[in-house]
């Protein structure tokens, strides 16, 4: 037997090398996130609409590009030469951010359109392999899988508990170039554990290496590499290359949503049984959209509330508002083992929810954390701030949405999609992530300001920070009441996989 493969009662070591890789990568991605709306607001002197309009962008083509990713490693680049590709593009990606940082007026622009270009493709590469890799290191039908998943996003949040702490300070307290250079570091340490340790440890029980490459990229599609890393960079200088307000990303983000669905179902070589289990995914995807639309206010809208409204000093000391960014990979590192024991109590009693009741759980969870601040703000002028408490408390109860919905989305993808789709689905999934991040930004140009004391949202007008966080709460809420109420058919749609 293979030395390193793993016993049934514990996990293979492979997937503790997973956990250090995405622990770093996560590092760098986190640390970037905690800075970025805060660097385009007190160094480029951007308005926070333009700010939270750039950052939804960025997050969006974050997760869209693992569609890309995807279909290059499950036919060409295997998992390994995937990830090797995406840590060397996005520590790239960070240096140009710190050049960025290190420069002034339209060069500034530039290396930052140059960095947000190489980190979102880099991400594509990377993020749908290392996940689907971590499904790879078991037998079919094994029920380890969840508690994988849970493991492995542990190690997400190890390295965005760090980040925000690290690169914050470097970036409050002293430069944001050094805050994006403790990124770069970051995912060049990630990188190099990667390809040290990858073939001692990436193998199945039996001993058979995983994510190998397929068979060498051809002409065409290095064509299509190149002319993506073109396109990307495009579409983020759309608007000042033709001073035009026109979202275009948003069209191609949400345009994908529906596009690529439609590709996957219309693939002749899948089967019945697979058709309905694709299904849920996507159906489910749908409603995380609204999950992460709301949740990912942490780096946008939340991270100007904490800047700005919220009363930060502690014996003296004010706290960097990047800190914020800290609590929910800290409570998850702390929640993860609890829930992980919850499942699997209620799983051996026969009682644990079904995934879509899991995640209306979530949906629930996160419209919570939004009335606690939502009373906090209730009243309250634009000049007065609030208590560090209520921050705090909405960040715990939305960890613990996440928890229901989040490593259970990855685990129920990997489980439900067939092996010859499983990087392209996964990639998909990401896609749902990639609407929800673009939604997140176009939701947080809603939060009014000095400049703009009036937003409006469907016609509705917001003139306060309680009509804003109103729209999440009303907003998660309708969606988690449907989920539930299509959770039993949903249930049925998955043939026996729970």
């Amino acid at each position: 037997m293979n030395q390193t493969a793993a016993p049934t009662s514990g996990h293979p070591k492979g997937l503790y090398l997973l956990f250090f890789t995405e622990m770093w990568e996560r590092f760098s991605y986190y640390g970037m996130r905690a800075i970025f709306v805060l660097y385009m607001t007190k160094m480029l002197l951007m308005p926070d609409d333009t700010a939270s309009n750039i950052y939804g962008s960025y997050t969006g083509l974050v997760y869209l590009t693992p569609l890309l990713g995807g279909y290059l490693s499950d036919r060409f680049l295997g998992n390994r030469r995937s990830i090797e590709i995406g840590g060397v593009l996005m520590a790239l990606g960070q240096f140009l951010m710190f050049f960025s940082a290190s420069a002034t007026g339209t060069m500034a622009i530039t290396f930052m359109w140059a960095g947000l270009t190489a980190l979102i493709i880099g991400n594509g590469f990377f993020k749908p392999n290392i996940s689907t890799m971590v499904g790879q290191l078991y037998p079919a039908g094994d029920r380890r899988v969840d508690s994988a998943f849970t493991i492995f996003y542990m190690g997400i949040n190890l390295g965005a508990f760090f980040s925000p702490l690290v690169c914050g300070t470097l970036a409050e307290k002293i430069d944001f170039k050094w805050g994006f250079f403790a990124a770069g570091i970051g995912m060049v340490i990630g990188l190099l554990l990667f390809m040290a340790l990858k073939n001692k440890y990436l193998n199945t029980e039996d001993g058979k290496p995983i994510g190998k490459s397929v068979k060498p990229l051809d002409t065409k599609n290095i064509f299509y590499l190149v002319g993506s890393i073109a396109l990307i960079f495009f579409l983020l200088n759309f608007k000042t290359l033709f001073n035009n307000n026109w979202d275009v990303i948003g069209w191609v983000i949400y345009g994908s949503m529906i596009a690529i669905p439609v590709i996957i179902l219309s693939d002749k070589t899948i089967t019945p049984v697979e058709r309905s289990r694709i299904l849920v995914i996507f159906i489910l995807a749908f409603f995380v959209i609204f999950f992460w639309g709301a949740f990912e206010q942490a780096g946008a809208s939340l991270t100007i509330f904490a800047d700005r409204q919220t009363d930060r000093h502690i014996f003296g000391w004010e706290m960097p508002a990047s800190y914020f960014q800290s609590i929910n990979p800290l409570a998850i590192i702390a929640l993860a083992p609890v829930f992980s024991a919850l499942w699997l109590t209620l799983g051996n009693k026969n009682a644990e929810p079904s995934t879509p009741k899991k995640m209306a759980l979530g949906l629930v969870l996160v419209a919570v954390g939004y009335l606690l601040i939502a009373y906090a703000v209730k009243g309250v002028d634009a000049s007065t701030k609030v208590s560090m408490f209520w921050l705090f408390s909405l960040y715990i109860v939305h960890t613990m949405g996440e928890l229901c919905l989040s490593p259970i989305g990855l685990s129920m993808v990997a489980k439900l999609s067939p092996l010859r789709f499983s990087s392209l689905l996964m990639g998909t999934w990401f896609l749902a992530n990639a609407a929800a991040n673009k939604f997140a930004g176009t939701l947080s140009e809603l939060i009014p300001s000095e400049t703009k004391p009036t937003t409006s949202f469907i016609g509705i007008q917001i003139t306060n920070l309680y009509e804003f966080f109103t729209v999440f709460i009303v907003m998660c809420g309708l969606a988690a009441g449907i989920l539930f109420m299509l959770s039993g058919k949903l249930q049925k749609m998955m043939h026996g996989i729970k």
